[in-house]
């Protein structure tokens, strides 16, 4: 039985980064779970010549951002694609040469089986076809405004990466890792995913509503509008400088020279928050990031968190969260535990097609 084909479609700029880190994933559940391998194709779109102009000779190339060249198969000679990906990092320029046809041959894809998924900026191509209407997507963060504001059909999100049904997209970089793992456990089963987390040497792997993480003065135009204060920048900084020791309102507002009432303004005029609320999320958002990522205990994390008890924590928590902290890191504890073991086993099991966990490249 032929293995499903996966394309990936390079955009001229793409991040070698992030398709490294789809790649890599592909290639190791395919070496440790038989039901997992998948023949992976380069597809690129041959450059525009003007009319009568022969066509260019030798292998069609990419480059990426950092310079490489990877050699590609145009788009008109990919066999039927089980899911494909298209890969940029930059921003969706439809008047480009050639546009017209590429988002065309993505429509031409949509045939109600074929998954469609956007790394870094490719969820913006997408959403320029047409194929995003009424799901969720992310790109990489200096294009969230853009693409929502250009495709507000769109359900536009500052997660690392979303899986709406046959709709995937994630940011730069390793975000496509955590895509590929999330995506591959949906279809293969958690353990698949444990696995994978195991051989990538990952404590965990980001969540779907993980956010990324945008520069201050970045996430400020995101939540203002356009519209952020150096007032208002200076005193998110502040609070992010001091998670474990709070500070009081009022020192904040002296410290960036304006009265208490300026800074509640400023915050409820941009955050929709009061400067205690924010704070607090703030100190909460940092507490998910410990729980899920470090050994610490509930307490230690509470505490570095400015939290004056593990009731207090736990409270706060559960009212911004809708569940304790227990609950937050026991929801994957015991499976993660052995997941070292199980990629033991599954490197050993009848269904392997590599013991030695050599992967291969792209085909």
């Amino acid at each position: 039985m032929p293995l499903p084909r996966y394309g990936f479609v390079l955009l001229p700029g793409f991040s070698l980064l992030s398709l490294a880190g789809a790649l890599d994933v592909l290639t190791a559940a395919g070496s440790q779970f038989d039901a997992a391998r998948c023949e992976c194709l380069l597809l690129g779109l041959p450059p525009a010549l003007p009319a009568g102009w022969p066509a260019a000779a030798g292998p069609l190339e990419v480059a990426a951002r950092c310079g490489a060249r990877l050699a590609v198969q145009p788009l008109g000679s990919a066999p039927r694609l089980e899911a494909l990906f298209v890969v940029a990092d930059g921003p969706c320029d439809a008047a480009s040469p050639g546009v017209a046809g590429l988002l065309a041959w993505l429509r031409a894809q949509d045939d109600g089986r074929c998954t469609l998924g956007g790394i870094g900026t490719g969820a913006a191509w997408l959403a320029e076809a047409g194929l995003l209407a009424g799901l969720r997507a992310t790109v990489h963060w200096p294009e969230i405004g853009p693409l929502a504001e250009r495709h507000p059909e769109v359900l536009v999100s500052q997660h690392v990466y979303e899986i709406d049904r046959l709709r995937l997209s994630c940011a730069g970089h390793q975000a496509s890792r955590d895509l590929m793992i999330a995506w591959l456990g949906q279809r293969h089963g958690e353990r698949l995913a444990q696995v994978l987390a195991a051989h990538f040497g990952l404590e965990r792997v980001r969540a779907r509503d993980d956010r990324q993480r945008v520069p201050l003065t970045e996430r400020l135009v995101i939540h203002a509008g356009g519209g952020g204060s150096a007032k208002l920048a200076e005193a998110v900084a502040l609070m992010e400088a001091n998670l474990a020791e709070p500070l009081p309102t009022e020192d904040i507002a002296r410290l960036v020279g304006v009265s208490r009432r300026q800074l509640e303004r400023l915050f409820k005029q941009h955050l929709d928050a009061l400067p205690s609320r924010w704070y607090v999320s703030l100190r909460l958002q940092r507490a998910r990031r410990l729980l899920r990522q470090s050994s610490q205990s509930v307490l230690q994390i509470g505490l570095a968190c400015g939290f004056a008890s593990g009731p207090h924590f736990s409270n706060a928590y559960r009212a911004h969260f809708g569940r304790t902290p227990r609950e937050e890191r026991s929801q994957r504890a015991a499976a993660w535990r052995d997941a070292a073991q199980d990629g033991c086993a599954a490197a050993g099991s009848p269904g392997a097609t590599a013991q030695d966990g050599s992967e291969g490249g792209p085909r």
